[in-house]
């Protein structure tokens, strides 16, 4: 137990190195904290990522840290995923394709009391990385100027977090997060002529903490079927982190630089969250879950380069909004058939953006989502839930704004969790 023990500890390890890898190509990463990394695990991502009302006893649900509070008492469950992802990129009539991999995430479960569970891992919080490049002719045929966009980064967050079922019903959980990461974005303006070159760096990095809050209410209807409501709020704050921006402007004809460096004190924030999901559990065979989160970025001011000073701006950012909707279905988790176990999941959702450009709103996105939950076979445990599972997803996202570059993009992603009986007690005859 206790070299699997390390061995899941080093897994984490791996991942928080992983993490320094950018998990975006998409030029929308400039805006704002980046492209928001979705927090899902394996089980949920055939359903598109929902999970607020999702308990259940043998998975990590990070979503909802009351869930915790369901997970068997006889096992220590590990969930590791990574994703992999091609992105369509078309305005106008130009089009152009991006690829890119990322390894996501790395948490773990188990139970610490009775009715009480404790989760630990590393997730993704947002990512940045993009490079593109456009050129405008100069009047008086004095040749072209080229503008190169550039950026990398991203925040990334390792928690603990506790769930309690207070009493049968109701159960409540948190999530204590160190948040982590750097961005740099950068905008250099060049001719080939006597004119200066110009350099514009937006820099930060975040070492800051996050807390999220879960509610869960299970309710029998009869004895097939069952509820559960689920409710979530995550602390907005401010991040401590001291925003840059270095403008470089360089002499055409003798190369000089002359730089200007501005510096925001704690100018970078998140936003408070909040969301609300429904399950619906039959025979514990068939699982249907929506839920809608809120996420009050309007009320946040955000870093902006204005009439020669970088200072706070209001009207950046917007709240945002999305809804997902999944199912899972198994046929029979206890057959002996291998096709009776397998997991068929499905999804679909709609979200809003949460930042502007050039005051008007950023693209929407509508995704749909397919999977399935792969039980594998072990030594420990051959029967029932406990088994470790595979799961692998398809998800297509199409994001698009008027004006806007439109993005298509087809992830697949791959999760495994294990699920070991740590905690069973042998008997010796």
């Amino acid at each position: 137990m206790n070299r699997r023990f390390l061995c899941n500890i080093l897994a984490a390890v791996c991942c928080v190195s992983a993490f320094a890898q950018s998990g975006t190509n998409s030029p929308y990463s400039q805006y704002g904290l980046g492209v928001l990394s979705d927090q899902s695990q394996g089980f949920s991502r055939g359903m598109n990522g929902v999970g607020l009302a999702l308990r259940k006893g043998n998975i990590v649900n990070t979503l909802n840290p009351a869930s915790y509070s369901a997970i068997d008492s006889l096992t220590m469950i590990f969930d590791v995923g990574l994703s992999g992802q091609l992105t369509n990129f078309k305005e106008g009539n130009a089009s152009i394709n991006a690829k890119n991999a990322d390894f996501e995430y790395a948490v773990g479960c188990f139970r610490l009391v009775r009715n009480v569970g404790v989760s630990f891992g590393v997730l993704p919080l947002t990512n940045v990385g993009y490079s593109y490049s456009s050129s405008t002719l100069l009047a008086d045929n004095r040749g072209t100027i080229t503008e190169t966009y550039s950026g990398s980064g991203g925040l990334h967050q390792m928690f603990v977090g506790a769930g309690w079922r207070i009493f049968k019903p109701l159960s409540l959980g948190f999530n204590a997060q160190y948040v982590w990461g750097d961005y740099e974005r950068s905008i250099v303006s060049s001719t080939g002529t006597d004119i200066n070159s110009l350099k514009k760096v937006y820099s930060a990095s975040v070492k800051t903490y996050h807390f999220d809050l879960g509610l869960q209410w299970q309710q029998a209807i009869n004895k097939h079927d069952d509820i559960v409501l689920g409710a979530t709020v995550g602390l907005g704050h401010k991040l401590g982190a001291d925003p840059e921006c270095m403008i470089i402007n360089t002499n055409s004809l003798t190369s000089t630089p002359d730089t200007t460096q501005f510096a925001i004190s704690n100018g970078l924030s998140l936003p408070m969250t909040y969301g609300v999901g429904l399950a619906w559990n039959h025979k514990n065979s068939l699982l249907v879950d929506v839920d809608a989160t809120l996420q009050q970025w309007g009320s946040v001011d955000y870093p902006s380069y204005e009439a020669g000073d970088y200072v706070l701006k209001s009207g950046l950012l917007k709240d945002n909004y999305k809804v997902n909707l999944g199912a899972d279905y198994v046929p029979d988790p206890m057959s002996r058939s291998f096709l009776q176990r397998v997991h068929y999941r499905l999804g679909a959702g709609y979200a809003t953006p949460y930042y502007k450009i050039n005051g008007q709103d950023g693209p929407k996105e509508i995704s749909v989502s397919a999977g399935f939950g792969i039980p594998l076979q072990n030594g420990w445990n051959s029967r029932g839930n406990m088994r470790p599972v595979l799961n692998v997803s398809a998800q297509w996202v199409h994001a698009s704004a008027t004006d806007l570059i439109t993005e298509n993009m087809f992830r697949i992603n791959i999760g495994l969790t294990f699920n070991e009986r740590w905690f069973a007690k042998w008997k010796v005859d």
